[in-house]
C-alpha cells in the first residue's frame, strides 16, 4: 500500500514538473526569435507545427530520429564508441528495469499472468540489468577521470545522477541479497503460504531452503527423517516452488548474499532489510520525482529535440516556434561535454579560467541566464567574454549527439548580450545571414581557378584545399607554435589562417616568405582541427619545399 501511494505521489510530482518543463518553452526566448508572441500564442503555434508534423509527410523522418538517434544514438557511436557503449549500458539497463521491474504490476503482470519477482528468468534478468547500468556507471566515471576536458565540465548535477543511480542499483542487489539470508522473511513466507505448522512438520522445509534457498537459520538444520523430509518437499512443492526459483539465477545477489551470511542473526533481528528497502524506494522515489529538474530530464527532451530537428526548417518555421525550438534543446543537452572535447577554441581555458568558453558550460550558462526568471547579472560578462572568443567553426554543431543547433543558439545569445547592453568584445558577425554571406563572398575570393595560383604554386591536390578556409582561425587557436611566442604574429610574420587567407588572395610572396612556413612542427594539430577540412600542415610543408627549392635556384 504505501509502494502504491508513494509510486502515485511520485508520479504526481513527475507530472508536475513536466508540465513546467513545458510551459517553460513556450516562455524562455534567448535571441530576438519568438519576440513579441505571448505564451498562448507560442503554445498554439507549437501545437499547430505538431500537427503538421505528425499527420504529414514527415512523420517517416520523426521515427527515424527516434529510433536511430534517439534511442540507438547513432550520432553518439560515430563520434566515440566508448562513450556510446556508456550511454546505452545506462539508458538502456535502466529502462528495462523501469519496465520489467519497477513498474511489473503494470506492464510484466499483463504479459506474464504467472510472473512473480522471485521466478527465473525474471530474477537473472532484473541481475543482468543491474549489471548493466552498473558497468555504465563505471564507464562514466572512467571516462570523466581520463579525459581532462570532462573532467573540467563535471559538475554536481553529474556527480548527483551517477550517485543516485549507483545507490538504487547497489541497494537493490544488497536487499535481495539479504532476503536471500534472512530467517524471517522465510517465516513470513511461511506464515503467509504456508499456515501455521509445528517447528518438527518445518524442519523438512527448513533443510531445503536452508540447503538450496542460501537462507541462514538461527538453529543449525541438521539431518531429518525420511518422514520430515518427505512431508517438507510436498510443503515446498505445493507452496513455495510455483513462485521461488533457486537464487542463485540471480547472480550478483546471490554472490551479495554470502556477505550477509556472518551477519544473518543480525539481519533477522534488526530486519536490516526492510531499512534497505526504505533506502532503495527513497532513491528510486527521488530519481523518478526530481527527474524533471534534473539533468535526467534529457532522457525525454533529447530524443523529442531530435524528432523537432528532423522536421524543423529555420527559413519556413516560424519564429515562434524556433524560439521553443532552441528552448528545448537547453533542456535536450546531456552535459556530455563531446562539443567542449572538439571545440576549436577550448585551449584558451588553460590560460583563461572563464568555464563558459567551453561549449557545453556556455550552453548550461546561457539557459541559467536567459531562463523563466530572466537574465543574471552576474552571468553576462563572463558569457559575452566566451562568445567572444567563439570562432564560429561550427565543429560543436556537427559532433552534438542530441542534434543541437549549437551555432544558431550561438547567434542567438549574441542577440541576447546585445539586448540587455553586452554587444560582445570583438565580435562583428551580427547574424546567421551575415556569417553565411561573408563565408561565401570570401569562399568566391579564394576559390582558385586551374591555371591560377594554384598552378603557379605547383602544389599537390592534397595541398590545394586552401581555397576552402574561410578564416576561423581555429588552425591558429590549436598550433603550439603559435602559444610558444608572447606576440606569435610579431615572431611568425604570418599566423597559419593568416597564409591559407594569402594563398587565396594569390599573394605568393608574402605566403613563401612567412616564419610560420619554417617554424612548422607538422604536428598536424592544424589540419585535424580544421571544420572546413583544410589540409594546413600539407601546405606548409609544399610552401616550405617550394621556398627550398627557389632558394636553390
Amino acid at each position: 500500500m504505501l509502494f502504491n501511494l508513494s509510486l502515485v505521489l511520485a508520479l504526481v510530482i513527475f507530472a508536475g514538473g513536466l508540465i513546467y518543463k513545458v510551459s517553460s518553452w513556450h516562455v524562455i526566448r534567448i535571441g530576438q526569435g519568438g519576440a513579441g508572441f505571448s505564451f498562448g500564442q507560442r503554445t498554439a503555434s507549437s501545437l499547430r507545427g505538431v500537427g503538421k508534423a505528425v499527420f504529414g509527410p514527415g512523420i517517416g523522418r520523426i521515427l527515424k530520429a527516434l529510433v536511430l538517434d534517439g534511442i540507438l544514438q547513432r550520432r553518439v557511436l560515430k563520434d566515440d564508441f566508448g562513450r556510446w557503449l556508456t550511454h546505452i549500458l545506462i539508458y538502456g539497463g535502466f529502462i528495462l528495469l523501469l519496465l520489467m521491474h519497477a513498474l511489473d504490476k503494470f506492464l510484466t503482470l499483463p504479459l506474464f499472468p504467472d510472473y512473480q519477482a522471485t521466478l527465473n528468468p525474471f530474477m537473472f534478468l532484473r541481475n543482468l540489468f543491474g549489471l548493466l547500468v552498473l558497468a555504465g556507471v563505471v564507464g562514466a566515471v572512467w571516462r570523466r577521470l581520463a579525459d581532462r576536458t570532462v573532467r573540467v565540465t563535471s559538475g554536481s548535477r553529474d556527480t548527483y545522477l551517477i550517485v543516485l543511480i549507483a545507490v538504487i542499483i547497489l541497494s537493490g542487489f544488497l536487499l535481495e541479497g539479504m532476503k536471500i539470508v534472512s530467517e524471517a522473511k522465510f517465516n513470513e513466507m511461511v506464515e503467509l503460504y504456508s499456515g501455521h505448522g509445528e517447528e518438527e512438520e518445518l524442519a523438512g522445509l527448513k533443510q531445503i531452503w536452508a540447503r538450496d534457498y542460501g537462507v541462514v537459520f538461527a538453529e543449525p538444520v541438521g539431518e531429518v527423517s525420511e518422514e520430515l523430509a518427505e512431508k517438507g518437499k510436498e510443503n515446498h512443492e505445493m507452496s513455495c516452488l510455483g513462485c521461488h526459483s533457486r537464487p542463485g539465477w540471480a547472480f550478483l545477489s546471490y554472490s551479495a548474499s554470502f556477505l550477509f551470511r556472518p551477519l544473518a542473526g543480525w539481519v533477522a533481528q534488526s530486519r536490516s532489510d526492510q531499512w534497505l528497502w526504505v533506502i532503495h524506494w527513497l532513491a528510486c522515489f527521488i530519481g523518478l520525482a526530481y527527474l524533471p529538474f534534473s539533468k535526467m530530464f534529457h532522457m525525454i527532451a533529447s530524443p523529442l529535440g531530435l524528432m523537432v530537428n528532423a522536421v524543423v526548417d529555420k527559413e519556413k518555421t516560424s519564429p515562434a516556434n524556433w524560439a521553443t525550438k532552441q528552448a528545448l534543446e537547453l533542456d535536450a543537452c546531456t552535459h556530455c561535454a563531446a562539443c567542449s572535447t572538439h571545440c576549436s577554441v577550448a585551449i584558451h581555458f588553460r590560460l583563461n579560467p572563464n568555464l563558459r568558453i567551453l561549449p557545453s558550460e556556455k550552453l548550461a550558462a546561457t539557459g541559467r541566464t536567459f531562463g523563466r526568471g530572466g537574465p543574471e547579472a552576474g552571468q553576462l560578462a563572463s558569457l559575452e567574454e566566451a562568445q567572444s572568443i567563439c570562432t564560429r567553426c561550427y565543429r560543436c554543431t556537427t559532433v552534438c549527439p542530441v542534434g543541437i543547433d549549437l551555432q544558431e543558439m550561438w547567434f542567438s545569445l549574441l542577440e541576447a548580450l546585445e539586448r540587455n547592453g553586452r554587444p560582445g568584445l570583438y565580435n562583428s558577425t551580427r547574424s546567421l545571414a551575415d556569417a553565411r554571406a561573408a563565408a561565401s563572398r570570401k569562399a568566391e575570393v579564394l576559390s582558385p581557378d586551374g591555371n591560377g595560383f594554384r598552378a603557379g604554386l605547383g602544389l599537390s591536390d592534397l595541398a590545394s584545399s586552401f581555397s576552402h578556409c574561410f578564416s576561423c582561425q581555429t588552425c591558429t587557436n590549436v598550433c603550439p607554435v603559435v602559444a610558444s611566442f608572447e606576440k606569435p604574429k610579431e615572431t611568425l610574420d604570418l599566423l597559419p589562417h593568416q597564409i591559407m587567407h594569402c594563398l587565396g588572395l594569390g599573394l605568393k610572396d608574402e605566403a613563401l616568405g612567412a616564419g610560420m612556413v619554417w617554424d612548422c612542427l607538422t604536428c598536424y594539430h592544424c589540419q585535424e582541427a580544421c571544420p572546413q577540412g583544410v589540409r594546413v600542415a600539407d601546405v606548409l610543408y609544399e610552401l616550405r619545399n617550394l621556398s627550398s627549392a627557389l632558394r636553390e635556384g
